[in-house]
Formats: C-alpha cells, structure tokens, sequence
C-alpha cells in the first residue's frame, strides 16, 4: 500500500477506564491520547488504539506484541497481575505459558472485555 507509515490494531472494549489501567499501568504502554471514546497508546515504533464498543466476544488475537525475551516477558507481566491462557490440546502446546509457533515462540493473554492478546519471540536461529 503506497504511502502508508504504520497500521494500528484497534481494539474493542466495554470499559474505557478500565482498558486504559490495563494497556497503560498493567502492560505498562505509553499513552498517547485518549478522548471519551477512544485512547491511543505508543508501542515501540508502531500504535494501538482501545475504543469503547461493548457487547463483542472476539475468539481470536486481536493483537500481538513482538518481544525480545518471551519468557521474561511473560514473568514480569504474570508478576504484574496478567493470567496467561494456555493450551495442551490440538497444534498449540504451551509450556510456562509459551508454545512453539512455527519458526517463533508464542504467548496469549486475555484483557479485561477478554480480547485476546499474543506475544511473540522470533526464534534467533
């Protein structure tokens, strides 16, 4: 797509006080902007946007986090309160919270509406 500089998940939630205390205080994002609907918050290089939408059961990831440490990673956020999902049945198989995904690691979690979030390690070999 020529022109574009950067794509930004958008996720939907119930609460917008409650998503800004997760995004901001749990996974510990840089808040951007926030308006009555909606907050912007700066991942690295790239955004993610919460705007108010209730009523929405997602199944899926709505989002991932790429990271340089997975397993550090998950043990700071499990400390800071985040309950990991994990799975032991069908492809996905995890291990401290962490399942092999192709040629990377992986890890999900769930925010405060139950929007899945995954985090991702590339594999360095």
């Amino acid at each position: 797509m020529r022109g574009a500089t950067m794509v930004v998940a958008t996720i939907p939630v119930s609460d917008i006080d409650r998503a800004r205390t997760f995004y901001r205080d749990t996974l510990g994002l840089e808040l951007l902007w926030e308006n009555p609907a909606s907050i912007r918050f700066g991942v690295g290089p790239s955004e993610l946007s919460v705007f108010r939408r209730p009523g929405l059961e997602l199944q899926h990831t709505v989002a991932h986090f790429e990271v340089e440490d997975i397993a550090a990673t998950v043990a700071e956020l499990e400390a800071a309160g985040v309950v990991f999902v994990d799975y032991d049945e069908g492809p996905l198989k995890t291990t401290n919270h962490v399942a092999r995904i192709g040629p990377a690691w992986g890890a999900w979690m769930r925010d405060p509406d139950g929007n899945y979030l995954g985090l991702r390690q590339a594999d360095p070999g």
